[in-house]
């Protein structure tokens, strides 16, 4: 893959999204949000990917794989005006025949093709695909974690932001009353993810959400997501309870751990 290509892929890229913007401000403002969210996965992974020494052919293919990996959110919108796979479609799944159907990589080797398109199709999972090539697992850790950091600084600004500033399609739908899950929480301090199935009001979603930092790959993902302060600005909308400041306390613990110990998030 050479530079040029990357570049023909974020020309295709911003003239289909362009197709989806309307007159209607609210539609505009979720569109927005996943374009802006696209590009900044991108330098996420980039700098993840650099991190690593991987090479410059790898690196355009982690960014284009960053590229397409929410494709399939733009068409999600269009037909159900929602982000929620779970009342619509598997975002994912359509990204990938999107651009298989368009033909979108047709100009790079078919290799390279298939690495991308695994990752798109699998990006969302809950666990890793089981999959003998090495590279491809490589390629989903790097895009699973860049996607989780800018999902953080998507919902960090929704959190803080005036109800009528938020983007609509981004939310769940989920009660925001001061209760929360055991079992939910218990995933902190069992040091991994919750599941989407276990929600079932909206500081749930955010215990859910602080609860990927578990599941990061890379020392560089920790060290951003310890530079950008994602688990004191989720967790300060949270419930000030003895045993949520002692689980965030333990997941900010791990996540310095992780990340060389050389950060200081509350400051």
């Amino acid at each position: 893959m050479l530079k040029r290509d990357l570049e023909a892929f974020k020309d295709w890229f911003s003239g289909y999204t362009q197709g989806f913007f309307t007159d209607n401000t609210e539609d505009r403002r979720n569109i927005d949000l996943k374009i802006r969210h696209t590009f900044l996965v991108c330098e996420n992974i980039v700098g993840i990917a650099q991190s690593e020494s991987l090479n410059k052919n790898e690196l355009l293919l982690a960014e284009t794989a960053a590229l397409f990996h929410d494709i399939g959110r733009f068409l999600q919108y269009e037909m159900y005006r929602t982000f929620l796979d779970s009342i619509s479609v598997n975002h994912a799944r359509l990204g990938a025949e999107i651009l298989v159907e368009k033909n979108v990589l047709s100009r790079i080797p078919v290799n390279e093709q298939e690495l991308i398109l695994n990752t798109v199709r699998f990006h969302n999972t809950f666990e890793l695909p089981s999959l003998a090539d090495l590279q491809k697992i490589l390629f989903l850790r790097l895009i699973r974690d860049a996607d989780k950091i800018d999902i953080w600084r998507v919902f960090s600004e929704y959190y803080e932001a005036a109800e009528e500033d938020r983007a609509s399609a981004a939310g769940l739908g989920l009660p925001d009353d001061p209760g929360y899950s055991r079992n939910v929480l218990s995933c902190l301090y069992k040091k991994t993810s919750a599941s989407l199935s276990d929600l079932k009001t909206l500081n749930d979603f955010k215990l859910m959400q602080l609860s990927w930092a578990y599941g990061l790959n890379f020392r560089h993902s920790f060290r951003l997501t310890s530079e950008r302060n994602f688990i004191r600005r989720i967790s300060s909308t949270l419930p000030q309870t003895e045993e949520i400041t002692e689980a965030v306390a333990l997941l900010k613990e791990f996540v310095d751990e992780k990340a060389g110990g050389a950060m200081n998030e509350g400051n």
